[in-house]
């Protein structure tokens, strides 16, 4: 009557033993470690620069505890923080013209556990430590980049159709087309309706000229802020994985915020400094004949801006831009083959490459200024003159100052044009100690939480109680051997999750328990009342699991952040606590009572 077929005690000894082997990673810890990705997009991480990596750090007389290649990185472990920060500097000082290299922690566990996918729980910002920032995207200037982006597609559509017009100029978000007649200003409108319809374009009659001007309909306005939000998030998560962070957190909070969470992250300034600069590039052409001395006291030719090259010089430019940062497909730091000083490669896609081509073409003998856009602040890179036409869609840019700075302008680059810029309106910083004592406040709470739970059961059920509480945990180990093998990531919300999960898994065992009593005393057998107690208990158990699951489901649904993480935990938990406290315990008491057909009492 009360025996398992041996199945399912096989069954349950091997979901036991994986359950301890998933579980086990999570208590060895982690060690520094120093990460080397390449900074080329089309470059692999392989033995050889592994080989690279390892040279570099014996040569600064560090001892690596292993260094291997996972996934498209390096990384080697350290048995200190001392020692992986000269490391850092060692491989910066080697391969940082090529490569990203980012300190990072690394899970201590034994190469048998990792061989077998046994890795630990990802932990959340709160549990690890790390960098939270909240950057704020400027939605005036997503609609002036677009507005930007209009004015030069006005120039073709116009030039295709071979329509003469004699000014194109931009006031805000606002395009204005000159024209000298009528009849030209009517067919321009006519073409550019049917080219553009997120456009409301409105002609206007002067005395000696005629102008369409053209605003974004509210629709398209509310579309551009959208995608813009959304393309910086991706162009986000783009330069997060550069720096190689694990379970990075990147997500819209509200109109126009952006959430980043980077727990693990020991080189805050490095991340810091590669997120928050809004590098964007723009091509534009030299003001030759304006007097740079007049507009440096302020008067600024119209159609004119005033910037700052590198040297100190003031530089006219016109407002009109060439290319934006949105037609580069690849960046890459190099160095310029006749000064060998440090340049940045940039590739071009089909567009921007025909552009580049034309504009070269009909500009040869005057220069062309390359503007880097960070923080609001726009600095002249360089301002060449141009030779001959350049095709091909390569473009090389001079005047970085270090090698080092045209590696993070190329990953900046690379990385993906944000569709605006960005600032940070709130910065925090958790460090691994804080981290730690989070760690240890919530296992003391687990801990504390299940000895109570284990002495009122034992005290009150005897035996069965302490079936009930090594069910319990089990199914402990059950719930981390989860979340490891599913990589999830774990909060303080979710450590609340696993302790609440815990209280009301030792429910279905109370449920049982009291049914066998009850049986007892209506005059059944031992036996008989054990059997009753797990068979008609489980009705039960099922529905008020059933309904929390759907709690659960809907809290994961409708949730998001720690709210979701919560979710999972609790969603898993209740799983795993059916399984635990209605087969594994009966299991347990199969194996002491179920051998015995005269069985006159049971201790409960």
């Amino acid at each position: 009557m009360n025996r398992f077929p041996l199945w399912k005690y096989l069954l349950i000894g091997f979901t036991l033993v994986a359950a301890f082997l998933y579980t086990l990673p999570n208590f060895y810890g982690e060690v520094p470690a120093v990460q080397v990705s390449p900074l080329r997009t089309t470059d692999q991480a392989d033995s050889a620069l592994l080989k690279q990596a390892e040279a570099a750090v014996q040569a600064a007389g560090v001892k690596s505890d292993s260094a291997f290649i996972d996934g498209n990185s390096v990384k080697l472990r350290f048995a200190s923080t001392d020692e992986q920060l000269k490391a850092k500097d060692a491989l910066q000082a080697r391969l940082g013209d090529r490569n990203t290299v980012a300190l990072n922690l690394l899970s201590a566990s034994p190469q048998w556990l990792t061989s077998i996918r046994a890795l630990p729980m990802y932990l959340g910002l709160d549990l690890r430590g790390g960098v939270h920032f909240l950057l704020q995207v400027d939605m005036k200037a997503a609609l002036d980049k677009a507005a930007i982006r209009y004015q030069g597609d006005f120039r073709t559509e116009l030039r295709s159709e071979k329509i003469r017009y004699g000014r194109i100029a931009r006031e805000g978000n606002r395009v204005e087309v000159k024209f000298s007649t009528r009849d030209q200003r009517d067919a321009a409108l006519d073409k550019l309706a049917r080219a553009f319809p997120d456009l409301n374009l409105a002609g206007t009659d002067g005395a000696d000229e005629f102008t369409i001007t053209a605003t974004l309909k509210p629709e398209a306005e509310k579309r551009i802020q959208e995608f813009a939000v959304k393309q910086n998030i991706q162009t986000l998560s783009n330069r997060v994985n550069e720096l190689g962070v694990a379970e990075p957190v990147i997500q819209q909070q509200g109109a126009d915020r952006v959430v980043v969470q980077l727990p693990g992250v020991q080189d805050t300034a490095k991340a810091k400094d590669i997120l928050g600069r809004t590098a964007t590039l723009e091509i534009r052409l030299v003001d030759e004949e304006g007097d740079v001395n007049a507009a440096a006291a302020g008067q600024i030719p119209f159609g004119d801006e005033l910037y700052q090259s590198r040297d100190g010089y003031p530089v006219l430019v016109k407002k009109d831009v060439v290319l934006t940062g949105d037609s580069i497909t690849d960046a890459a730091p190099g160095f310029d083959s006749q000064t060998n000083r440090p340049a940045v490669h940039v590739s071009l896609d089909g567009k921007g490459a025909r552009i580049f081509k034309d504009v070269t073409r009909e500009n040869v003998g005057r220069r062309m200024a390359i503007l880097l856009i960070e923080h609001g602040s726009t600095e002249i890179i360089t301002a060449p003159t141009i030779q001959e036409e350049i095709g091909g869609g390569r473009v090389q840019i001079t005047g970085m100052e270090s090698p080092q700075e045209a590696s993070d302008v190329a990953l900046l680059l690379r990385a993906g044009a944000l569709a605006a810029p960005m600032t940070i309106v709130e910065e925090r910083t958790v460090g691994p100690s804080m981290g730690k004592e989070n760690i240890e406040k919530g296992f003391n709470s687990n801990i504390w939480g299940f000895v109570a739970v284990v002495g009122f059961m034992i005290f009150y059920y005897r035996v069965f109680g302490l079936f009930s509480s090594l069910a319990l945990a089990i199914n402990g180990f059950f719930l981390i051997a989860l979340l490891s093998l599913l990589q999830a990531t774990l909060t303080l919300p979710g450590m609340a999750a696993i302790a609440l999960t815990l209280g009301m898994a030792i429910d279905a065992n109370v449920l049982i328990n009291e049914r066998i009593r009850e049986e007892l005393r209506n005059g059944a057998t031992a036996q008989a009342a054990i059997h009753a107690g797990y068979d008609r208990a489980w009705g039960t158990i099922l529905d008020s699991n059933l309904t929390t699951l759907i709690a659960g489901i809907a809290l994961f649904w409708l949730g998001s952040g720690p709210v979701r993480g919560f979710a999972v935990v609790l969603c898993l938990g209740i799983l795993t606590s059916m399984f635990s406290a209605v087969t594994v315990s009966r299991a347990m008491v199969n194996l002491s009572y179920g051998r015995k057909p005269r069985l006159s009492k049971v201790s409960i």
